[in-house]
C-alpha cells in the first residue's frame, strides 16, 4: 500500500489499547489522535501511545485523520458512525457496528453518497487458524458441509467485568456481544445464512457484579436474553445450531465443529486469531492439524494468561484501507457486518415469536486471505 491513512479512535476504553498497540504494524496505518467524551481518558491513552488527545468533534475535523475507528459502546456505534462518514471520513466499528438492520442501511447509503468505505471487527477470521480451516473446507478434503454446532457459553461477564451492566441490557447479551465472532467465522467458511429460527430465555432478572471493583456486591437488571439457542440453514444448504449463553457453568462442546460428508473438522475460538485444529476422516480418525507458515497465526501477546495467543486486530482495518487502492472487497466489510446483524436479530426475534425467518440480507463470503496476503499487509 502506498499511501499512509491517518488514522483516529473514538473512544478510549479497554479495547482502545490493543488497536493503539497493534495497528502500527501494519502498512497505511498512522494513528494520530484519540478522542473520548472523557477527557482524561483519551489523554491517558494518547500519552501512554504517543498520539493526540482531543474531543470528538476536534478529531472529526483533523484534516490528518483519514479513517476513524469507532470504539464506543454498542448502543452509540450508529450515530457516531454516522457521525464520521458524515465528516467525510472512512468508519471502521467494533462489533457489532449497528442494532438493526434500519441503522445498517441508512449508514451504507451515507457512506455510498460520500464515496466512503464502512466496515467493522470482527477481523479474528483473518487469524492462521480459521485461514487454515478455511483452506481445508475449500480444497474439498471434507467433502461437503452438510452440517455443525457452534457454542459460546459461560456464567456470565459479571465475575470478571468490573462495569458490566451494559452487558446485560438490549443491544447486549450473548448472541449481540460475543456471537459476532461465531457468526462471522462461519459466514466466512460456509457463506451467507438463508433462514433460521431460535428459543430464548434468561436464568435470572438480577446479577449480582461479584468482580473486583466499585460495583461488587450490586445488583444489574437483566434486560436481554442470556440464553439463546437457535438453527441456521445457510444458502449452502448446511444446517449449524448455534447455542449463546451467559448461564452456564461448564459445558463439553467444542468452539465450532462442521462435519462434511468425507469428514469433520473442530475450529478454536473465533475470539482468538490462532488456536488447534482438528480433523476427522471418514472412519472419525481425528488428527491434529500441523499449523501452516501463516503470519495471523504466530502468537505475540500473552493478553490475560501465561499462554501466549495471535493478536492481530487491526488487521481488518488494513485490509479495508488497502482493498481502496487494491480495488478489491474489503473483507470486513460493511455487507458482511449487516448480514451478521440480520442473523443476531432475527434469532432474537424468532426466540420471541417461535419463527422460522427468512433472512432479507445476504453477502458474498469473505475472500480468503492466504499467508501471501497476509504478509502483504504488515510492514
Amino acid at each position: 500500500m502506498a499511501k499512509t491513512f491517518g488514522v483516529g479512535i473514538i473512544g478510549a476504553g479497554n479495547i482502545s489499547s490493543a488497536y493503539l498497540r497493534l495497528a502500527p504494524l501494519f502498512k497505511g496505518l498512522d494513528v494520530r489522535a484519540i478522542a473520548d467524551i472523557a477527557p482524561a481518558a483519551a489523554q491517558k491513552q494518547a500519552a501512554e501511545f504517543g498520539v493526540a488527545a482531543q474531543t470528538p468533534d476536534e478529531l472529526l475535523k483533523n484534516s490528518e485523520i483519514d479513517v476513524v475507528v469507532n470504539l464506543t459502546i454498542p448502543s452509540a456505534h450508529y450515530a457516531v458512525s454516522m457521525d464520521i462518514v458524515s465528516a467525510g471520513k472512512h468508519a471502521y466499528s467494533e462489533k457489532p457496528f449497528v442494532l438493526s438492520l434500519e441503522e445498517g442501511v441508512s449508514l451504507r447509503k451515507a457512506a455510498d453518497e460520500r464515496g466512503l468505505k464502512v466496515g467493522s471487527a470482527p477481523d479474528t477470521f483473518l487469524g492462521g487458524a480459521h485461514q487454515q480451516a478455511r483452506e481445508i473446507i475449500d480444497s474439498g478434503q471434507l467433502g461437503k458441509i452438510m452440517s455443525g454446532t457452534t457454542h459460546v457459553m459461560s456464567r456470565g461477564m459479571e465475575h470478571w467485568h468490573p462495569n458490566p451492566d451494559f452487558f446485560f441490557q438490549p443491544g447486549a447479551g450473548p448472541i449481540l456481544d460475543l456471537g459476532p465472532y461465531y457468526v462471522t467465522d462461519l459466514i466466512h467458511l460456509l457463506g451467507p445464512v438463508k433462514r433460521l429460527s431460535a428459543f430464548t430465555n434468561m436464568a435470572r432478572t438480577e446479577r449480582e457484579v461479584t468482580a473486583e471493583g466499585p460495583c461488587k456486591g450490586t445488583f444489574v437488571k437483566v434486560a436481554t436474553p442470556t440464553t439463546i439457542h437457535g438453527v441456521l440453514e445457510f444458502a449452502s444448504g448446511a444446517i449449524v445450531t448455534i447455542g449463546a449463553s451467559w448461564d452456564v457453568a461448564a459445558h463439553g462442546h467444542h468452539n465450532i465443529e462442521l462435519y462434511g460428508t468425507d469428514g469433520s473438522i473442530f475450529l478454536p475460538d473465533p475470539n482468538f486469531f490462532g488456536g488447534d485444529l482438528v480433523t476427522a476422516d471418514i472412519a472419525g480418525e481425528r488428527t491434529n492439524v500441523t499449523p501452516w507458515d501463516h503470519p495471523f497465526g504466530v502468537a505475540n501477546q500473552e493478553l490475560d494468561q501465561p499462554i501466549p495467543r495471535a493478536n492481530y486486530r487491526a488487521a481488518g482495518l488494513a485490509d479495508m484501507m488497502a482493498s481502496i487502492e487494491g480495488g478489491y472487497r474489503a473483507r470486513c466489510g460493511l455487507d458482511v457486518a449487516l448480514h451478521v446483524v440480520d442473523v443476531m436479530t432475527s434469532l432474537l426475534k424468532a426466540g420471541e415469536s417461535g419463527q422460522v425467518i427468512t433472512l432479507t440480507t445476504t453477502c458474498e463470503r469473505p475472500l480468503a486471505l492466504g499467508p501471501a496476503d497476509a504478509r502483504a499487509l504488515l510492514k
